[in-house]
């Protein structure tokens, strides 16, 4: 079980730790979560854990049965790839206004996230390490809000959330076939600080079009099976 980054009787801490415990396959996708096995395996309350998942049903990780309780929310390819789709031409947006403005500030936050995420562990304990989930959605997050439209900056935080879904299946995959994400983020960043906004979009694409790939095929091997 994930650590709760606070107290355990909080909904938002709860929220976090069964968001963590969905990402790295803990309860797989449309499986029934039964509210009185999760308070004990949490050791809290059923009003906090209902707050919590009702909280995830909002963000996509879990769906709420009518007087069935919750569920976790399927997974499929032709999600992904139409995630992935949104994702491509929102942040290449925003990103290349960010390149555009040529903001000091936002270029040295976006080297730095760069810096702090190359440090940092794929992996803990053999599944995809929160502290590396948190540090990657950061360093995303800063591509993203360099751009003047704040609802852009949303719509792809929305997104992301969505993707998160996706990327411990990716994370395992990828490491298998030794697939180099920092060097990928490296490219990227490099892009940015020489304000070649054709380059940054474009290894960003490819960046996401890579986890896609991963996770699809991996899909499509378990529909066969």
């Amino acid at each position: 079980m994930s650590a709760l980054p606070s107290s355990p009787t909080t909904a938002s801490a709860l929220q976090w730790t069964i968001r963590q415990d969905l990402i790295n396959g803990v309860y797989p996708a449309g499986a029934k979560l039964r509210i009185r096995e999760l308070a004990e395996r949490y050791g809290v309350g059923t009003i906090p854990l209902r707050e919590a998942l009702s909280r995830l049903c909002s963000t996509g990780f879990v769906v709420a049965v009518d007087q069935k309780g919750f569920r976790v929310s399927e997974i499929s390819e032709s999600e992904l790839r139409d995630i992935t789709h949104a994702r491509r031409q929102l942040e290449s947006l925003a990103l290349r206004e960010g390149i555009a403005r040529r903001d000091a500030g936002w270029e040295g936050r976006v080297l730095a996230a760069s810096h702090q995420l190359k440090h940092i562990p794929l992996y803990q304990d053999g599944v995809l390490n929160p502290d590396w989930e948190r540090a990657h959605e950061t360093f995303h997050e800063i591509l993203t809000s360099g751009g003047d439209s704040e609802w852009i900056a949303r719509f792809c935080a929305t997104l992301r959330e969505q993707t998160a879904r996706y990327r411990a299946l990716s994370a395992g995959i990828g490491h298998a076939e030794h697939r180099d994400v920092d060097a990928e983020h490296g490219a990227i960043v490099q892009a940015i600080l020489d304000h070649d906004a054709d380059r940054a979009c474009e290894l960003l694409c490819e960046h996401f079009s890579a986890t896609t790939r991963l996770v699809g095929e991996l899909l499509k091997r378990r529909a066969a099976a």
